[in-house]
């Protein structure tokens, strides 16, 4: 990328890597990640004790056993596709009860856009597991609460009343439509950015894995070059006032959040959240299971992580997806659980930063992660 944030496409189509053949000799080049490396170096463990002597007699399955590795083929494939795609993008996979993980740029910050209402759900279920709020606690959405890009519920406010409604209806709205309005008032509900952002602190998740922005009107402002008055949230004023400023204007805008995502996450550790939610060790039992269900739900990006998933599994998630400024495109995600017939659940991410390949390419990228997940399952 030069100075002005151009972004040079190669020529190229996505390979096809679903059968393994010939990716176990890349498998040395290439390293999978154990979970308690994830983001940082582990301290270095203590030696072993001896093993016991087996009794006569005493079952095998009675002794520890340690984890599968991954496998090789499966390391090698992310890599190759992560390498082959023409554009800036992290993945990871960790499976969630072997906890080991797989990744290519792991570590790099990428834009979350929408993903982050995952972490406002989380935050609010924190809040109703710790009997601050209900999901039957009223809220009202007025004029003044309406956000920008993809709100649904502002068809439903009127001026004069508003729309009442309760904390359950806009959590179903934010992880299942991504509607913006929705995400925003329980984020003022629950009390702000710094909320969440210190749920995430008590789950281990420092702003240098996982960073929670500003509410979706300062950022997607921020990320335009514009400052944020309440009139763009009616009709498409907002595209009308970006589109009105100077391409250098929205280029350094641009750049600037892409060089440093107020909203960054990096891959690994959104799929060490999901094994973590997964297993029970964010949020109670009640609050876990209603979250993955309504991830279940979700109507958003069909044909990108979901559209590899084979028939047989399931796949949770929730997408998110930047602004455009042609011919680059930015924040192009998915982050789910896919889950195998046998109950094994892999947590994925999938994060494009940027990239100037067509929609469906990047939807190639995302659907050959799941196949090969599934192809390379128990191998």
């Amino acid at each position: 990328m030069n100075a002005k944030g151009s972004f040079v496409a190669r020529r190229g189509r996505l390979t096809p890597l679903l059968t393994g053949i010939g990716l176990i000799a890349l498998a040395g080049a290439c390293t999978a990640i154990p979970a308690t490396q994830q983001l940082a170096a582990a301290p270095r463990p203590a030696l072993p004790a001896p093993p016991k002597a087996v009794e006569p007699g005493q079952p095998m399955a009675n002794l520890a056993q340690a984890p599968a590795p991954p496998s090789p083929a499966l390391v090698a494939t992310i890599q190759q596709l992560g390498k082959q795609f023409n554009g800036k993008v992290g993945i990871a996979i960790q499976r969630v009860d072997a906890g080991w993980t797989i990744s290519y740029n792991g570590n790099l910050l990428f834009p979350q856009q929408s993903v982050s209402k995952l972490w406002v759900s989380m935050a609010m279920f924190d809040a109703i597991d710790r009997g601050k709020l209900t999901l039957d606690t009223p809220v009202t959405i007025r004029p003044t609460d309406l956000t920008l890009f993809h709100q649904p519920i502002a068809a439903m406010v009127k001026a004069d009343t508003g729309y009442k409604t309760t904390v359950r209806d806009l959590f179903y709205r934010a992880m299942t439509q991504s509607d913006n309005t929705a995400n925003d008032s329980i984020l003022r509900t629950i009390g702000g950015p710094d909320t969440v952002r210190g749920f995430l602190a008590r789950r281990f998740f420092s702003p240098d894995a996982i960073r929670f922005g500003p509410g979706e009107r300062a950022l997607q402002s921020y990320t335009a070059g514009l400052t944020w008055s309440q009139d763009m949230a009616m009709g498409r004023r907002f595209y009308a006032a970006r589109a009105n400023l100077p391409r250098s204007v929205r280029e350094k805008a641009l750049d600037n959040y892409l060089a440093n995502p107020i909203d960054g996450a990096a891959p690994l550790a959104i799929v060490k959240a999901l094994a973590k939610l997964k297993k029970g060790d964010m949020l109670s039992p009640a609050s876990t299971q209603l979250l993955l269900t309504t991830m279940g739900e979700a109507k958003t990006g069909p044909q990108r992580i979901k559209g590899g998933v084979p028939e047989g599994w399931t796949y949770l998630h929730k997408t998110g997806t930047g602004q455009e400024l042609a011919p680059r495109s930015t924040g192009f995600n998915d982050v789910g659980i896919m889950t195998a017939p046998d109950g094994t659940s892999y947590a994925i991410a999938v994060m494009i930063g940027e990239t100037t390949v067509s929609i469906p390419e990047r939807w190639a990228l995302m659907q050959s992660v799941a196949r090969s997940v599934a192809a390379l399952h128990r191998r």
